[in-house]
This record gives C-alpha cells, structure tokens and sequence, in this order.
C-alpha cells in the first residue's frame, strides 16, 4: 500500500489524553507550536488548566473525563466536535502502573489497570472515530509501552494491558486501512516521567518495599519527556504504523523476536531490584 503522505498539522485540532502531565503535556505544547489546536483530556482538572496556560496560540480546551467512563466519553467525543471543526489526530497518553506479583495482586487491583490501561483507549478511539473519517486525513497514536514488546516478571497486569492496546492498535489498523484515518503504535522506554512513582501498586506490598521498587524502576529512565515526544509528534504527522522511542525500546523489540521464549535470560538482572517487592526493607536501607 502506498505511502500516506503528512498530516497537515496548523488549523487542526489533536485529542490528546492524559495530557495533565508527563508526555501527554510535552506532546500538546509541541503540537500546539506547530499550529494546531489542542483538545487536553484527563481526570486531573488543575493540570489541565496549568498546562493549557503554556499552549501556543488559541482554541484549545480542556475536558476532564474518566475515560473508563462510557457516558462520560461519549459525551466528551460531543464536546470535542462542538468545540473543534477538524478533529485530525487523537494521541492516546493516559495509564497507569501497578506493582506486584501474581500472589499479591488481586482481580480488583488487575482489572482496574485493564480499565485504565485497555479499555479507556479503546472507548476514546471508538468515540472519537466517527469525527477522525470527516477529515480527509487522520492518524490514531496509541502510545503502547516496551513492556508490549516483552513481559518482565512482577508486572503482569501492566504486560498484559500493554500489550491487549498493541493488538487492539494493529488490528484497528487493519480495519481502517481503506480509509482516510490511520493508525499507529508508539513503544517508548524509559521515559523520565511520573508514571511509575505515582503508579499504583498491589495492597498487599509494604509500602516501604514498594517505593524502593518504583524507584529502582525510575532509575532506569534516560530519555527527556521532551525528546520523547518530539518522537511520537512526528511519528504522528508522519502517520507511522510503528515507533520505538528510546535505545532500549529498539534492544527489546530485537531481542524478544530472535529469542521470544529467552528473552527474560536477558532482562531478569537489569531489572531485578525494579521487580522484587518481596523483600523487607532493612533500617537505614535507601528507599
């Protein structure tokens, strides 16, 4: 199939979600010195308003929505095509994290990350889907995770919603192949955000041990939210099917397709002390 050629980004609106924050913001105010007007969508209302104060230009606005909400964004989906005449790009940002190990995860703590992670990018892209086909080009940025491409141990709920957005994204694509709105999967990997040390974790882990592991995590995080989402503003108006952000992102893909039944020989010691929320912190151990 041909190439699809660039979105034309000044005058058309992006849906951005989880923009109060993190790369969902950064990516909103790169869009929004290109020209575009923003739709910021997430649950945090004052993040909403900080970040749109540090918009470029006019027209943008702010929706806060529980995207596990079906009402809610069904009725966001009818705000935004009030508010915005040409809804050219929804980028999906919002999730969360969870820690934790089969044994200490409940179904409740399992299902809400699926919620969050899964089906709110499902309900905004199903919502939004009629106002993308009026534009004669759209493009659909689900933001995915390294751990879509390869599972760690003491991750399973995060992994697994993961990678159900990868197959719900790349069977979206082939649905909508025929028509003028495109879709694509970004894999970013260690991103210096907050989303792992304001993530959630099982009830069932000492606090303590929890922290240590979050932050064992967050240690590992290199790239510039900035950088990242420079990444993921071109790979959307470019309309890229695939994007890795981050070395290690484009390490992992390599890695889980020449060994996808070893691939953890290799990652089980970097992230040793990220997974471990079994072992009692000690007094005066760094947290």
């Amino acid at each position: 199939m041909a190439k699809k050629p660039p979105l034309e980004v000044r005058g058309r609106t992006a849906v951005i979600t989880g923009a109060a924050a993190g790369m969902g913001a950064e990516i909103a105010r790169q869009l929004a010195a290109r020209g575009a007007r923003i739709a910021l969508v997430d649950r945090n209302a004052e993040g909403l308003a900080a970040v749109a104060a540090t918009l470029d230009g006019d027209g943008h606005t702010t929706h806060v929505v529980d995207l596990t909400d079906d009402d809610a964004v069904a009725a966001l989906a009818a705000e935004v095509e009030a508010s915005h005449s040409h809804v050219g790009m929804l980028i999906t940002c919002a999730g969360s994290s969870m820690l934790g190990d089969i044994d200490q995860l409940t179904m409740a703590e399992m299902r809400w990350l699926m919620d969050v992670n899964l089906w709110g990018t499902v309900n905004i892209t199903k919502a939004l889907l009629p106002a993308l086909r009026k534009e004669p080009a759209a493009h659909i940025t689900h933001l995915v995770s390294i751990y879509g491409l390869a599972a760690p141990a003491g991750r399973i709920p995060y992994a697994m919603s993961k990678f159900a957005v990868r197959g719900f994204t790349e069977a979206l694509r082939h649905e909508l192949e025929r028509t003028t709105v495109t879709v694509g999967a970004v894999y970013p990997a260690g991103v210096k955000t907050g989303i792992i040390l304001h993530g959630r974790y099982a009830a069932a882990i000492d606090p303590a041990v929890a922290q240590r592991a979050a932050a064992a995590q967050a240690a590992m995080y290199h790239t510039d939210p900035a950088d990242a989402a420079a990444r993921i503003v071109e790979a959307t108006v470019h309309r890229r099917p695939r994007t890795m952000v981050g070395r290690e992102a484009r390490l992992v893909d390599v890695l889980a397709r020449l060994a996808p039944t070893r691939y953890w020989v290799a990652m089980r010691r970097p992230l040793r002390d990220a997974i471990d929320t079994t072992t009692p912190v000690r007094r005066g151990q760094p947290q």
